[in-house]
């Protein structure tokens, strides 16, 4: 996406609010609105923004996942198994 065919002045939003709804639903490219000249905001239509949020929440799993490697907080696929059925077959 190329940012630069999608800045609109706070004026333009102002003017034509149902417009730039409509547009980022099609779209489904953000806007990135400015005042005085510098970029102070960006717009996205719904599904965007969850798309964006879920992908940063997978990104954080994986983040601590990588972390509890690093730490050697990790066991053997074979024993974390084991210890599930052992626990499965208590309850």
């Amino acid at each position: 996406m190329r940012y630069s065919t999608q800045v609109k002045p706070i004026s333009y939003l102002k003017a034509n609010a149902a417009e730039v709804l409509l547009q980022l639903g099609e779209s489904r490219e953000a806007m990135v609105i400015t005042q005085n000249g510098e970029a102070k905001a960006v717009l996205q239509d719904v599904a965007s923004y969850e798309e964006t949020q879920e992908t940063m929440a997978l990104l954080k799993i994986l983040a601590l996942g990588q972390r509890e490697v690093e730490a050697g907080m990790v066991e053997p696929v074979g024993a974390a198994f084991k210890r599930i059925r052992a626990r499965k077959a208590t309850a």
